[in-house]
């Protein structure tokens, strides 16, 4: 990893947790020694940002874990940039694969929200990742080059963007991305940014292997099966061998981030 590229952890909540189990996760994060060289990001759900911001050090940011294309309207049920910021936080996860593969988000609408985030000033984590039958057909690079082609088209400010490659293929289907497979797709988007964008860019960009565990029940067998199998996830076994790979500078972790073992996440590289 370059030395200009601070060691990242971002913790994805989820719908996850209550006032109780958040308590709990706050102490543990505020107790529990991190790495002062590793930054670290949590995302609550959407309710709680304010709760978390005034309770967790404030060495640790606060994400909001996905938000609209426009400043304000009539957009039932979601939250603008200037909300996120008018709370006091900097950051936003977007593109996340559930925001893509649950919901309907298309590249479009995340390249629409990536600018519009970045114009109001806030500090990005997209999201980027195939699906199984994509992995299998030999489409990885066409479709992470894809989406990331609609995030780059939207970035006017790249230090203040953090991309995590999430492997969708590994939700729930028994497979396991190895940290070569994770190192090989870092190493392939970096590349992709050196060559649409800057070689500077891709020097100083931070790209995050996207730990995937669901926490939840939806109505859908593949993720009732990840409950059950949880692969491809960041664990506290496997980060500190993630972490040594050259183009991995980070995690974007889900349900160990839960845990008190995310402590052992954002200390894989001491």
């Amino acid at each position: 990893m370059s030395d200009q590229r601070k060691f990242f952890v971002g913790g994805n909540w989820k719908m996850n947790g209550n006032k109780s189990s958040i308590d709990g996760i706050i102490k543990f994060l505020n107790e529990g020694g991190t790495n002062p060289n590793t930054e670290v990001v949590c995302g609550p759900p959407m309710i709680y940002l304010d709760y978390v911001r005034q309770k967790l050090d404030k060495k640790i940011g606060v994400a909001a874990q996905n938000c609209y294309k426009v400043e304000k309207g009539a957009f039932t049920g979601e939250i603008s940039p200037a909300m996120i910021k008018d709370m006091g936080l900097n950051w936003v996860i977007l593109g996340h694969s559930e925001r893509r593969h649950v919901f309907g988000e298309s590249d479009q609408l995340i390249g629409e929200k990536v600018a519009h985030a970045l114009a109001a000033g806030l500090h990005l984590i997209p999201c980027v990742g195939e699906k199984l039958e994509e992995r299998e057909g030999g489409k990885t690079e066409e479709v992470v080059f894809r989406q990331m082609k609609a995030i780059a088209d939207a970035v006017s400010d790249w230090s203040r963007v953090v991309i995590a490659y999430e492997p969708v293929w590994a939700i729930g289907t028994g497979k396991t991305a190895s940290p070569e497979q994770a190192q090989d797709v870092h190493a392939a988007i970096r590349k992709w940014l050196e060559g649409n964008v800057s070689a500077d860019v891709a020097k100083s960009t931070r790209i995050l292997y996207g730990g995937i565990r669901y926490m939840c029940v939806v109505f859908l067998p593949l993720y009732i099966v990840h409950l059950i199998h949880p692969t491809g996830s960041v664990t506290a076994k496997n980060c500190k061998e993630l972490a040594k790979k050259p183009d991995i500078d980070g995690f974007l972790v889900g349900g160990a981030s839960l845990k008190p073992e995310f402590i052992d996440i954002i200390n894989a590289r001491l």
